[in-house]
Protein backbone atom coordinates (compact mmCIF):
# COMPACT_ATOMS: atom_id res chain seq x y z
CA UNK A 1 0.00 0.00 0.00
CA UNK A 2 1.22 3.27 -0.96
CA UNK A 3 1.68 5.72 1.78
CA UNK A 4 2.63 9.51 1.10
CA UNK A 5 -0.25 11.49 0.78
CA UNK A 6 -0.74 13.30 -2.99
CA UNK A 7 -1.39 16.89 -2.82
CA UNK A 8 -3.47 18.20 -5.43
CA UNK A 9 -1.88 21.36 -7.01
CA UNK A 10 -4.04 24.59 -7.64
CA UNK A 11 -2.80 23.81 -11.58
CA UNK A 12 -4.21 20.39 -11.12
CA UNK A 13 -7.97 21.43 -9.76
CA UNK A 14 -8.11 23.81 -12.89
CA UNK A 15 -7.39 21.34 -15.14
CA UNK A 16 -10.09 19.70 -13.95
CA UNK A 17 -12.09 22.51 -13.89
CA UNK A 18 -11.26 22.82 -17.36
CA UNK A 19 -12.70 19.76 -18.10
CA UNK A 20 -16.13 20.66 -16.69
CA UNK A 21 -16.07 23.62 -19.11
CA UNK A 22 -15.44 21.96 -21.92
CA UNK A 23 -18.18 19.55 -20.99
CA UNK A 24 -20.59 22.39 -20.28
CA UNK A 25 -19.53 23.90 -23.57
CA UNK A 26 -20.60 20.72 -25.37
CA UNK A 27 -24.01 20.67 -24.40
CA UNK A 28 -24.19 24.08 -24.67
CA UNK A 29 -23.55 23.62 -28.83
CA UNK A 30 -26.75 21.33 -28.56
CA UNK A 31 -29.03 23.38 -26.87
CA UNK A 32 -29.33 20.89 -24.25
CA UNK A 33 -29.53 20.53 -20.50
CA UNK A 34 -28.61 17.10 -19.30
CA UNK A 35 -29.75 15.18 -16.61
CA UNK A 36 -27.55 13.76 -13.65
CA UNK A 37 -28.11 11.35 -11.21
CA UNK A 38 -26.16 9.92 -7.69
CA UNK A 39 -26.96 7.31 -5.36
CA UNK A 40 -25.27 7.35 -1.96
CA UNK A 41 -24.55 4.43 0.46
CA UNK A 42 -23.03 4.82 3.46
CA UNK A 43 -21.09 6.58 5.98
CA UNK A 44 -21.67 10.75 5.75
CA UNK A 45 -18.22 10.85 4.49
CA UNK A 46 -19.64 9.13 1.12
CA UNK A 47 -22.62 11.98 1.84
CA UNK A 48 -20.30 14.75 1.32
CA UNK A 49 -18.49 13.34 -1.53
CA UNK A 50 -21.80 12.66 -3.62
CA UNK A 51 -22.32 16.88 -2.84
CA UNK A 52 -18.63 17.11 -4.29
CA UNK A 53 -19.98 14.98 -7.63
CA UNK A 54 -23.06 16.42 -7.73
CA UNK A 55 -20.78 20.19 -7.67
CA UNK A 56 -18.90 19.06 -10.54
CA UNK A 57 -21.98 17.99 -12.71
CA UNK A 58 -23.86 20.79 -12.24
CA UNK A 59 -20.38 22.78 -12.83
CA UNK A 60 -20.40 20.62 -16.17
CA UNK A 61 -24.12 21.96 -17.46
CA UNK A 62 -25.69 18.91 -15.80
CA UNK A 63 -29.32 19.61 -13.94
CA UNK A 64 -29.75 17.01 -10.75
CA UNK A 65 -32.78 14.44 -11.03
CA UNK A 66 -33.93 12.55 -8.45
CA UNK A 67 -34.03 9.24 -10.43
CA UNK A 68 -31.85 6.90 -12.63
CA UNK A 69 -34.27 6.94 -15.28
CA UNK A 70 -34.22 9.07 -18.03
CA UNK A 71 -30.59 10.28 -16.57
CA UNK A 72 -27.78 11.52 -18.84
CA UNK A 73 -25.50 10.46 -15.84
CA UNK A 74 -25.99 7.71 -13.07
CA UNK A 75 -23.39 7.67 -10.42
CA UNK A 76 -23.02 4.95 -7.75
CA UNK A 77 -21.06 6.25 -4.80
CA UNK A 78 -20.76 2.60 -2.89
CA UNK A 79 -20.03 1.72 0.64
CA UNK A 80 -17.83 -1.60 1.12
CA UNK A 81 -18.01 -1.59 5.01
CA UNK A 82 -20.81 -4.59 4.93
CA UNK A 83 -21.27 -7.19 2.72
CA UNK A 84 -25.06 -6.42 2.66
CA UNK A 85 -24.30 -3.10 0.97
CA UNK A 86 -22.48 -4.37 -1.83
CA UNK A 87 -25.17 -7.44 -2.65
CA UNK A 88 -27.35 -3.89 -2.61
CA UNK A 89 -25.20 -2.42 -4.91
CA UNK A 90 -24.76 -5.09 -6.99
CA UNK A 91 -28.66 -5.67 -7.59
CA UNK A 92 -29.09 -1.78 -8.22
CA UNK A 93 -26.38 -1.48 -10.57
CA UNK A 94 -28.09 -4.71 -12.65
CA UNK A 95 -31.26 -3.05 -12.95
CA UNK A 96 -29.34 -0.17 -14.27
CA UNK A 97 -28.95 -2.09 -17.73
CA UNK A 98 -33.17 -1.93 -17.91
CA UNK A 99 -32.77 2.17 -17.55
CA UNK A 100 -29.81 2.53 -20.17
CA UNK A 101 -31.90 -0.06 -22.65
CA UNK A 102 -34.51 2.54 -22.32
CA UNK A 103 -31.94 5.60 -22.90
CA UNK A 104 -28.71 4.33 -24.72
CA UNK A 105 -27.43 7.48 -24.17
CA UNK A 106 -27.12 6.76 -20.30
CA UNK A 107 -23.16 6.97 -19.12
CA UNK A 108 -23.14 4.91 -15.77
CA UNK A 109 -20.28 5.57 -13.29
CA UNK A 110 -19.35 3.14 -9.41
CA UNK A 111 -17.48 5.16 -7.30
CA UNK A 112 -16.84 4.94 -3.47
CA UNK A 113 -15.54 2.56 -1.41
CA UNK A 114 -16.02 -0.86 -3.14
CA UNK A 115 -14.20 1.03 -6.59
CA UNK A 116 -11.00 0.79 -4.32
CA UNK A 117 -11.40 -3.31 -3.93
CA UNK A 118 -9.25 -5.14 -6.56
CA UNK A 119 -12.46 -8.43 -6.85
CA UNK A 120 -15.02 -5.87 -7.34
CA UNK A 121 -13.25 -3.72 -10.23
CA UNK A 122 -12.66 -7.23 -11.61
CA UNK A 123 -16.48 -8.35 -11.26
CA UNK A 124 -17.58 -4.60 -13.17
CA UNK A 125 -15.68 -5.76 -16.52
CA UNK A 126 -16.56 -9.08 -16.77
CA UNK A 127 -19.85 -8.94 -15.89
CA UNK A 128 -21.23 -5.54 -16.23
CA UNK A 129 -20.69 -4.08 -19.53
CA UNK A 130 -23.25 -1.07 -18.82
CA UNK A 131 -21.08 0.56 -16.97
CA UNK A 132 -18.51 3.11 -18.43
CA UNK A 133 -16.28 4.56 -16.06
CA UNK A 134 -14.91 3.29 -12.59
CA UNK A 135 -13.02 5.25 -10.10
CA UNK A 136 -11.66 4.92 -6.43
CA UNK A 137 -11.62 7.58 -3.78
CA UNK A 138 -8.52 8.37 -4.34
CA UNK A 139 -9.35 9.64 -7.51
CA UNK A 140 -12.86 11.38 -7.01
CA UNK A 141 -11.05 14.80 -7.66
CA UNK A 142 -10.38 13.76 -11.50
CA UNK A 143 -14.52 12.76 -12.36
CA UNK A 144 -14.33 15.67 -14.63
CA UNK A 145 -11.40 14.28 -16.32
CA UNK A 146 -13.21 10.87 -16.37
CA UNK A 147 -16.51 12.15 -17.21
CA UNK A 148 -14.93 13.68 -20.28
CA UNK A 149 -13.43 10.76 -21.25
CA UNK A 150 -16.22 8.62 -21.81
CA UNK A 151 -18.52 11.25 -23.45
CA UNK A 152 -15.85 11.66 -25.99
CA UNK A 153 -13.71 8.19 -26.15
CA UNK A 154 -16.65 6.46 -26.00
CA UNK A 155 -14.21 3.52 -23.91
CA UNK A 156 -15.21 2.28 -20.71
CA UNK A 157 -12.48 3.83 -18.34
CA UNK A 158 -10.75 3.04 -14.81
CA UNK A 159 -9.30 5.26 -12.19
CA UNK A 160 -8.14 2.47 -9.64
CA UNK A 161 -4.87 2.85 -9.12
CA UNK A 162 -3.26 2.35 -5.60
CA UNK A 163 -2.84 5.44 -4.06
CA UNK A 164 -2.64 6.68 0.04
CA UNK A 165 -5.21 9.29 -1.42
CA UNK A 166 -5.19 13.06 -1.87
CA UNK A 167 -5.88 16.28 -0.46
CA UNK A 168 -7.62 18.91 -2.55
CA UNK A 169 -9.33 22.25 -1.84
CA UNK A 170 -12.09 24.64 -3.97
CA UNK A 171 -13.79 21.54 -5.69
CA UNK A 172 -17.30 22.74 -6.49
CA UNK A 173 -20.11 21.31 -3.67
CA UNK A 174 -23.40 20.51 -4.24
CA UNK A 175 -24.62 20.95 -0.49
CA UNK A 176 -28.45 19.07 0.12
CA UNK A 177 -28.85 21.46 2.82
CA UNK A 178 -29.12 25.12 3.68
CA UNK A 179 -29.19 24.61 7.60
CA UNK A 180 -26.72 21.72 7.96
CA UNK A 181 -22.94 20.67 6.56
CA UNK A 182 -21.20 18.28 5.99
CA UNK A 183 -17.09 19.91 6.98
CA UNK A 184 -14.65 16.82 5.94
CA UNK A 185 -11.49 17.53 8.02
CA UNK A 186 -9.65 14.72 7.13
CA UNK A 187 -9.50 11.20 5.17
CA UNK A 188 -8.36 8.01 5.67
CA UNK A 189 -7.84 5.97 8.82
CA UNK A 190 -4.19 4.59 10.08
CA UNK A 191 -6.07 1.83 12.91
CA UNK A 192 -6.32 -1.05 10.94
CA UNK A 193 -9.08 -2.24 13.23
CA UNK A 194 -9.21 -6.22 11.70
CA UNK A 195 -12.71 -6.48 10.67
CA UNK A 196 -12.72 -3.14 8.85
CA UNK A 197 -11.66 -2.21 4.65
CA UNK A 198 -12.18 1.37 5.49
CA UNK A 199 -7.88 1.69 5.33
CA UNK A 200 -7.12 -0.20 2.72
CA UNK A 201 -9.70 1.83 0.46
CA UNK A 202 -9.36 4.93 1.39
CA UNK A 203 -5.55 5.42 2.32
CA UNK A 204 -3.90 6.82 5.06
CA UNK A 205 -4.95 9.57 7.54
CA UNK A 206 -4.07 13.05 6.27
CA UNK A 207 -5.43 16.37 7.43
CA UNK A 208 -7.10 19.46 5.57
CA UNK A 209 -4.89 22.40 6.93
CA UNK A 210 -6.51 24.01 10.01
CA UNK A 211 -6.87 27.68 7.68
CA UNK A 212 -8.71 26.09 4.47
CA UNK A 213 -11.10 24.32 7.42
CA UNK A 214 -12.01 27.38 8.98
CA UNK A 215 -12.29 29.06 6.23
CA UNK A 216 -14.82 26.73 5.13
CA UNK A 217 -16.83 26.81 8.43
CA UNK A 218 -16.80 30.91 8.16
CA UNK A 219 -18.44 30.86 4.66
CA UNK A 220 -20.98 28.14 5.50
CA UNK A 221 -21.79 30.43 8.56
CA UNK A 222 -21.70 33.77 6.55
CA UNK A 223 -24.22 31.88 4.19
CA UNK A 224 -26.89 31.22 7.04
CA UNK A 225 -25.53 27.24 8.31
CA UNK A 226 -26.90 26.35 12.08
CA UNK A 227 -25.41 22.84 12.44
CA UNK A 228 -21.78 21.94 11.00
CA UNK A 229 -20.76 18.32 11.57
CA UNK A 230 -16.68 17.66 11.04
CA UNK A 231 -16.10 14.39 10.08
CA UNK A 232 -13.31 12.20 9.57
CA UNK A 233 -12.83 8.14 10.04
CA UNK A 234 -10.61 8.97 13.26
CA UNK A 235 -11.68 13.01 14.28
CA UNK A 236 -9.31 12.84 16.88
CA UNK A 237 -6.04 11.64 15.25
CA UNK A 238 -6.71 15.00 13.51
CA UNK A 239 -3.29 17.41 12.94
CA UNK A 240 -0.60 14.79 13.48
CA UNK A 241 0.30 14.58 10.27
CA UNK A 242 0.66 18.43 9.79
CA UNK A 243 3.23 20.19 9.98
CA UNK A 244 1.13 22.96 12.39
CA UNK A 245 1.07 22.93 16.09
CA UNK A 246 -2.67 22.01 16.15
CA UNK A 247 -4.82 18.96 17.15
CA UNK A 248 -8.66 18.04 17.00
CA UNK A 249 -9.47 20.12 20.49
CA UNK A 250 -7.55 23.30 18.79
CA UNK A 251 -9.23 23.19 15.90
CA UNK A 252 -12.69 22.60 17.76
CA UNK A 253 -12.04 25.51 20.24
CA UNK A 254 -11.19 27.45 17.09
CA UNK A 255 -14.32 26.74 15.36
CA UNK A 256 -16.48 27.78 18.14
CA UNK A 257 -14.71 30.86 18.15
CA UNK A 258 -16.15 32.10 15.15
CA UNK A 259 -18.74 34.53 15.30
CA UNK A 260 -22.37 33.63 14.73
CA UNK A 261 -25.43 31.39 16.06
CA UNK A 262 -24.68 27.93 15.19
CA UNK A 263 -23.62 23.99 16.17
CA UNK A 264 -20.64 21.80 15.74
CA UNK A 265 -20.78 18.48 15.83
CA UNK A 266 -18.31 15.88 14.88
CA UNK A 267 -17.85 12.02 13.52
CA UNK A 268 -16.31 9.56 14.31
CA UNK A 269 -14.20 9.93 17.56
CA UNK A 270 -11.94 6.64 18.29
CA UNK A 271 -11.88 5.99 22.17
CA UNK A 272 -8.32 5.22 22.03
CA UNK A 273 -7.74 9.16 21.18
CA UNK A 274 -10.79 10.54 22.84
CA UNK A 275 -9.17 11.88 25.90
CA UNK A 276 -9.56 14.58 28.90
CA UNK A 277 -8.89 17.32 26.80
CA UNK A 278 -11.32 16.90 24.07
CA UNK A 279 -14.56 16.69 26.51
CA UNK A 280 -12.29 19.59 28.71
CA UNK A 281 -13.15 21.54 25.32
CA UNK A 282 -16.51 20.05 24.69
CA UNK A 283 -17.56 21.50 27.76
CA UNK A 284 -16.02 25.10 27.32
CA UNK A 285 -18.24 26.15 24.81
CA UNK A 286 -21.94 26.59 24.00
CA UNK A 287 -21.80 25.76 20.27
CA UNK A 288 -20.33 22.53 21.07
CA UNK A 289 -23.16 19.82 20.72
CA UNK A 290 -23.06 18.00 23.83
CA UNK A 291 -23.03 14.85 21.45
CA UNK A 292 -20.27 12.17 21.45
CA UNK A 293 -20.07 8.93 19.27
CA UNK A 294 -17.70 7.01 21.00
CA UNK A 295 -18.01 3.50 19.24
CA UNK A 296 -17.09 0.57 21.74
CA UNK A 297 -17.28 -2.55 19.24
CA UNK A 298 -17.13 -4.71 22.07
CA UNK A 299 -17.45 -5.07 25.84
CA UNK A 300 -15.13 -7.64 26.22
CA UNK A 301 -11.16 -6.87 26.12
CA UNK A 302 -10.41 -10.34 24.69
CA UNK A 303 -12.28 -9.72 21.87
CA UNK A 304 -11.35 -5.78 21.52
CA UNK A 305 -7.79 -7.28 21.12
CA UNK A 306 -8.30 -9.34 18.58
CA UNK A 307 -10.29 -6.46 16.67
CA UNK A 308 -6.92 -4.99 17.56
CA UNK A 309 -9.25 -1.40 18.65
CA UNK A 310 -5.86 -0.47 20.80
CA UNK A 311 -8.47 0.02 24.33
CA UNK A 312 -10.15 -2.22 26.57
CA UNK A 313 -12.96 -2.29 28.44
CA UNK A 314 -11.87 -0.33 31.50
CA UNK A 315 -10.15 2.72 29.45
CA UNK A 316 -13.35 2.82 27.49
CA UNK A 317 -14.98 3.18 30.46
CA UNK A 318 -12.74 5.53 32.25
CA UNK A 319 -13.36 8.25 29.08
CA UNK A 320 -17.21 7.51 29.08
CA UNK A 321 -17.04 8.86 32.83
CA UNK A 322 -14.65 11.51 32.50
CA UNK A 323 -17.11 12.48 30.12
CA UNK A 324 -20.03 12.14 31.58
CA UNK A 325 -18.79 13.92 34.76
CA UNK A 326 -17.73 17.14 32.41
CA UNK A 327 -21.10 16.98 30.68
CA UNK A 328 -23.99 15.92 32.70
CA UNK A 329 -26.80 16.37 29.29
CA UNK A 330 -24.36 14.52 27.40
CA UNK A 331 -26.07 12.57 24.20
CA UNK A 332 -23.89 9.14 23.93
CA UNK A 333 -24.56 7.25 20.96
CA UNK A 334 -22.06 4.25 20.18
CA UNK A 335 -21.74 1.19 17.66
CA UNK A 336 -21.08 -2.50 18.21
CA UNK A 337 -20.22 -5.15 16.70
CA UNK A 338 -22.17 -8.75 17.41
CA UNK A 339 -21.00 -12.03 16.65
CA UNK A 340 -17.21 -11.13 16.02
CA UNK A 341 -15.01 -14.23 15.57
CA UNK A 342 -14.25 -16.35 17.97
CA UNK A 343 -17.26 -14.47 20.45
CA UNK A 344 -18.16 -16.35 23.50
CA UNK A 345 -21.55 -16.31 25.05
CA UNK A 346 -20.03 -14.76 28.05
CA UNK A 347 -18.11 -12.21 26.29
CA UNK A 348 -21.46 -11.35 24.59
CA UNK A 349 -22.78 -10.91 27.64
CA UNK A 350 -19.91 -8.47 28.76
CA UNK A 351 -20.97 -6.43 25.92
CA UNK A 352 -24.66 -6.61 26.99
CA UNK A 353 -23.30 -5.34 31.01
CA UNK A 354 -21.39 -2.33 29.22
CA UNK A 355 -25.01 -1.21 27.35
CA UNK A 356 -26.37 -1.58 30.74
CA UNK A 357 -23.64 0.45 32.60
CA UNK A 358 -23.41 3.28 30.45
CA UNK A 359 -26.69 3.45 29.08
CA UNK A 360 -26.38 4.99 25.34
CA UNK A 361 -28.93 7.02 23.87
CA UNK A 362 -28.43 4.55 21.19
CA UNK A 363 -26.49 2.51 18.95
CA UNK A 364 -25.65 1.49 15.57
CA UNK A 365 -25.95 -2.39 15.84
CA UNK A 366 -23.91 -4.95 13.25
CA UNK A 367 -23.94 -8.28 13.02
CA UNK A 368 -20.07 -9.21 11.82
CA UNK A 369 -19.83 -9.34 8.14
CA UNK A 370 -16.38 -10.69 6.95
CA UNK A 371 -14.70 -8.13 4.02
CA UNK A 372 -12.27 -9.54 2.12
CA UNK A 373 -8.94 -8.51 2.22
CA UNK A 374 -9.18 -7.63 6.49
CA UNK A 375 -7.60 -9.81 9.03
CA UNK A 376 -11.00 -11.26 10.74
CA UNK A 377 -11.96 -12.55 7.39
CA UNK A 378 -9.79 -15.55 7.92
CA UNK A 379 -10.10 -16.24 11.86
CA UNK A 380 -11.95 -19.08 12.98
CA UNK A 381 -15.89 -18.40 13.24
CA UNK A 382 -17.52 -21.09 14.50
CA UNK A 383 -20.76 -19.52 16.11
CA UNK A 384 -23.67 -20.22 13.54
CA UNK A 385 -25.65 -17.68 11.92
CA UNK A 386 -29.05 -18.29 14.02
CA UNK A 387 -27.02 -17.72 17.66
CA UNK A 388 -25.49 -14.53 16.04
CA UNK A 389 -29.14 -13.34 15.31
CA UNK A 390 -30.29 -14.33 18.74
CA UNK A 391 -27.91 -12.40 20.22
CA UNK A 392 -28.83 -9.30 17.73
CA UNK A 393 -32.00 -9.31 18.76
CA UNK A 394 -31.43 -9.31 22.37
CA UNK A 395 -28.97 -6.72 22.44
CA UNK A 396 -31.21 -4.35 20.31
CA UNK A 397 -34.47 -5.24 22.45
CA UNK A 398 -32.01 -4.21 25.60
CA UNK A 399 -30.69 -1.04 23.89
CA UNK A 400 -34.65 -0.53 22.80
CA UNK A 401 -35.49 -0.37 26.20
CA UNK A 402 -33.02 2.32 27.33
CA UNK A 403 -33.51 4.49 24.67
CA UNK A 404 -37.03 4.52 25.28
CA UNK A 405 -36.22 5.33 29.05
CA UNK A 406 -33.88 8.16 28.37
CA UNK A 407 -36.61 9.70 26.31
CA UNK A 408 -39.24 9.87 28.42
CA UNK A 409 -37.45 11.37 31.05
CA UNK A 410 -37.17 14.57 28.58
CA UNK A 411 -40.94 15.20 29.18
CA UNK A 412 -41.70 17.88 30.97
CA UNK A 413 -38.06 19.91 29.97
CA UNK A 414 -37.70 22.56 27.75
CA UNK A 415 -35.00 22.81 25.54
CA UNK A 416 -33.41 24.29 22.77
CA UNK A 417 -33.75 23.03 19.58
CA UNK A 418 -33.26 24.07 15.87
CA UNK A 419 -36.30 23.88 13.88
CA UNK A 420 -34.77 21.85 10.58
CA UNK A 421 -37.82 21.01 8.64
CA UNK A 422 -41.77 19.80 7.75
CA UNK A 423 -42.67 16.24 8.68
CA UNK A 424 -46.57 16.17 6.88
CA UNK A 425 -48.67 19.13 9.05
CA UNK A 426 -46.08 18.87 12.17
CA UNK A 427 -42.27 20.57 11.56
CA UNK A 428 -39.35 18.95 12.82
CA UNK A 429 -36.83 19.78 14.72
CA UNK A 430 -32.91 18.57 16.11
CA UNK A 431 -32.20 18.80 20.39
CA UNK A 432 -28.68 19.65 21.13
CA UNK A 433 -27.80 15.83 21.63
CA UNK A 434 -29.33 14.99 18.14
CA UNK A 435 -32.90 13.71 18.86
CA UNK A 436 -35.38 14.44 16.60
CA UNK A 437 -38.65 16.18 17.95
CA UNK A 438 -41.87 17.02 15.97
CA UNK A 439 -44.17 19.39 16.53
CA UNK A 440 -46.63 21.63 15.50
CA UNK A 441 -45.81 25.59 14.19
CA UNK A 442 -45.56 27.69 11.63
CA UNK A 443 -43.02 26.99 8.67
CA UNK A 444 -41.30 30.84 8.89
CA UNK A 445 -39.73 28.89 12.26
CA UNK A 446 -37.65 27.06 9.72
CA UNK A 447 -34.03 27.73 10.38
CA UNK A 448 -33.72 29.19 13.75
CA UNK A 449 -33.31 27.82 17.31
CA UNK A 450 -36.41 27.63 19.20
CA UNK A 451 -37.35 26.55 23.17
CA UNK A 452 -39.36 23.41 22.58
CA UNK A 453 -40.66 21.26 25.32
CA UNK A 454 -41.20 17.89 25.46
CA UNK A 455 -44.34 16.51 25.81
CA UNK A 456 -44.01 12.86 24.75
CA UNK A 457 -41.47 10.00 23.68
CA UNK A 458 -41.18 7.11 21.95
CA UNK A 459 -38.45 4.83 21.45
CA UNK A 460 -37.12 6.85 18.37
CA UNK A 461 -38.36 10.45 18.62
CA UNK A 462 -40.06 13.18 20.92
CA UNK A 463 -42.70 15.43 20.37
CA UNK A 464 -43.21 18.91 22.39
CA UNK A 465 -44.68 22.17 22.05
CA UNK A 466 -43.58 25.42 21.14
CA UNK A 467 -42.99 27.69 24.44
CA UNK A 468 -44.15 30.96 24.20
CA UNK A 469 -41.18 33.55 24.12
Amino acid sequence: METKTTLISPAQKDEQLGYCQKIHAMWNSQGFTPKAYVETYGCQQNEADSEKLRGILIESGYAITDSAEGADVVVMNTCAIREHAEQRVFGNLGALTHTKRRHPGQKIFLCGCMAGQDHVVERIKKSYPHVDGVFSTHHLWQFPEILYRVLNQGKRVYYVQDEPGSIIEGLPQARDSKLKAWVSIMYGCNNFCTYCIVPYVRGRERSRASADILAECRSLIDAGVKDITLLGQNVNSYGKDLAENVDFSDLLRMISEIPGEFLIRFMTSHPRDAGKKLFDTMASSPKIAKQLHLPFQSGSSRVLKAMNRHYDREKYLEAVNYAKSRMPDLVLTSDVIVGFPGETEEEFEETISLIEQVRYDSLFTFIFSPRKGTPAASMDDPTPKEEKNRRFDRLCAVQNAISEEIHNSYIGKTMRCLVDGTDKDNLTARTEGGRLVRFCGDRSLVGSFRDITITGATTWSLTGTLKES
